[in-house]
């Protein structure tokens, strides 16, 4: 099952990870002062993720 954790990091700031349902983290996030702010931003990935576009960055510009 895919979850996300909320965590706190050495320097005291809220962080949060996304964990694949092997265990394996998938992607982190920034630090947040507030964990209000962590949650916050995990329901606007909730919500908007689902209408994201991929755009690949790694065709070489000539």
């Amino acid at each position: 099952m895919y979850k996300f954790e909320i965590y706190k990091d050495t320097k005291g700031e809220f962080r949060f990870r996304f964990k694949a349902s092997n265990g394996e983290t998938m992607f982190t996030s920034e630090g947040y002062k507030q964990k209000a702010s962590a949650v916050a931003a995990i329901e606007s990935i909730k919500k908007n993720a689902v209408a994201a576009k991929t755009e690949d960055q790694t065709s070489a510009v000539a």
